[in-house]
């Protein structure tokens, strides 16, 4: 798998994380992922085969070929069912909204196709991302799109926006109660914000934020034991850091880990 990241347009930072592009040769063994929540929707553009997503056990349906993926809440598995060839737009936590046509929270854990999100102008973007064959093309038609929705795109939720980068900031690790008082709102407003403009809790979103950071010293493999990643990212015990982890990522952090010890060997033995 060959996975590149690209920079947005300056206009559209506060909007989109990064535009990514993921490939694979045709000789590549299709296999079962793992999509753990990071707070960030996405918009999907396969020009290769398409992808199984299940649902529960081995059962599974096929993804749009053109898609926008509400916020995950919980893990994700997705299996290629021939050639990876995909382009993709990374939104910001609350990137999307000022796109988004229905409510963020009618997308959650569910892959809109674009024709059910822009009807035909979606279909146009559809037509456009698939035909061209560079992603310098790609990103152009996309930003040319995103762009002028831009102009009457609802206007950004500063209180959100600044709530987010302080989680981001603190790595998740403080209290809804800390939050509100800090943005001076109420604790309940504050979380029917969080509803209509990212489609997840700001509980919710405070806990995968911290996954995130955890999940970036368990890959990096920077820590000592897992009693320290506990301690260090702020979770009352080790039971509730295996609970909240096994939340998001369906298995036990020794598990994460031995599955990315042997991901790790493979590569290097491959080298």
């Amino acid at each position: 798998m060959i996975y590149q990241t690209f920079e947005p347009h300056s206009a559209l930072s506060d909007f989109i994380n990064c535009y990514w592009t993921l490939k694979s040769p045709p000789e590549d063994k299709p296999e079962k992922q793992r999509i753990v929540p990071d707070g960030c929707m996405e918009m999907i553009f396969h020009h290769g085969d398409l992808y199984k997503q299940y649902i529960k056990g081995d059962n599974y349906i096929i993804q749009p070929k053109c898609f926008v993926f509400g916020q995950i809440t919980k893990p994700l598995y997705i299996e290629p069912t021939g050639e990876t060839n995909i382009f993709a737009i990374r939104f910001q936590a609350d990137g999307f909204t000022p796109f988004a046509p229905i409510p963020i929270s009618n997308m959650e854990n569910r892959a809109v196709p674009l024709e059910e999100l822009f009807g035909e102008a979606g279909m146009i973007l559809q037509h456009k991302i698939l035909e061209v064959t560079t992603t310098e093309e790609q990103i152009q038609i996309a930003e040319d799109f995103l762009l002028n929705a831009l102009k009457n795109a609802k206007q950004i939720d500063k209180t959100i926006k600044d709530s987010v980068a302080m989680m981001l900031e603190l790595k998740g690790q403080l209290s809804i109660d800390e939050l509100s008082e800090s943005m001076k709102i109420n604790r309940r407003m504050l979380e029917r914000k969080f509803a209509s403009v990212i489609g997840v809790s700001p509980k919710q979103l405070a806990k995968i934020v911290r996954l995130q950071t955890t999940l970036k010293m368990v890959l990096k493999n920077d820590f000592k034991s897992f009693t320290e990643i506990a301690l260090d990212n702020h979770y009352y015990d080790q039971a509730h850091f295996i609970k909240e982890f096994r939340e998001f990522t369906g298995v036990s952090p020794k598990e994460f880990y031995a599955e990315n010890l042997k991901l790790s060997n493979l590569f290097t033995e491959s080298e």
